[in-house]
């Protein structure tokens, strides 16, 4: 006790500090959710991610990079994608573009999100409509261009005028469309349906655009979100839905940029 009031107030608030002051290891995750290890220190020169392949069971991301001597302390952050065990250093490899050789293994578990046991069902596939034939279809068919000719006739001054007035706004983009969704998303006024319309709407569009429609959403989201282009509005929509607290000025048209000169009906699936 005496030796501890003989020492300087600033090393004991120091000693005291010490312990708080924690790295992040976060070994285990399930599927879809991002872990973080920091602090790691690898030896060699310095390592980056691998580009993230189409099939790739995790996707990896090298946050931040210190020296440490002849090696490198790292911040790495990792979303899996399939369940099991998994080492981060397979995605690594030098800036220079060669193999990352002799690293330590840094092996995470990604757990599945469903119970043990529960079987996962499948994604449903889509059936053409039936089809009319014979008589019943001529009829119809009678029927629907006699209405059309009539509607035609009674209403086509109407429709000049209309036609005429629409002629001066352009057609409808996707930032048009995009635009009210994403407003609400900014200013926190924004329910679990227009976030999933959102996302739905980003998704449609950015997996037909980078051919990624075969893969399912919880693949295809990690790449859309880690894309120059794709992720800048993800990750916004992300920071607003998940993140507590006052939201700072956004500016909404830089966000809407990409999607100024695309067609809103491609984001229709």
């Amino acid at each position: 006790m005496n030796a501890l009031r003989s020492l300087p107030a600033w090393l004991l608030l120091l000693a005291l500090a010490l312990p708080a002051q924690r790295k992040l290891d976060e070994r285990t995750t399930t599927v879809g959710m991002r872990g973080k290890i920091e602090q790691v220190v690898l030896p060699g020169s310095e390592l980056v991610a691998k580009p993230v392949a189409a099939e790739a069971p995790l996707v990896l991301r090298v946050l931040a990079t210190f020296p440490h001597g002849t090696d490198s302390r790292y911040d790495l952050e990792y979303c899996g994608l399939v369940p099991g065990k998994h080492d981060l250093a397979r995605y690594l490899v030098r800036k220079d573009g060669t193999p990352a050789s002799g690293l330590p293994a840094l092996e995470v578990e990604v757990r599945p999100l469903l119970p043990p046991g529960q079987v996962e069902p499948h994604e449903l596939e889509p059936s053409p409509p039936p089809r009319l034939g014979g008589y019943p279809a001529l009829m119809v068919t009678v029927g629907i261009v006699w209405v059309l000719g009539l509607v035609a006739l009674l209403f086509v001054g109407r429709k000049r005028k209309a036609k005429a007035a629409g002629s001066t706004a352009g057609p409808a983009t996707l930032a048009d469309r995009l635009r009210p969704i994403v407003v609400a998303a900014a200013e926190g006024r924004l329910d679990e349906g227009g976030k999933a319309e959102l996302e739905r709407l980003l998704l449609a569009y950015w997996r037909r655009r980078l051919g990624l429609e075969q893969q399912k959403v919880a693949q295809a989201m990690p790449v859309l979100r880690e894309h120059a282009e794709a992720g800048v509005l993800l990750r916004e929509l992300e920071a607003w839905l998940h993140r507590p607290g006052p939201r700072p000025a956004t500016d909404v048209g830089r966000l809407l940029e990409p999607y100024r000169n695309v067609a809103a009906s491609e984001a229709d699936a």
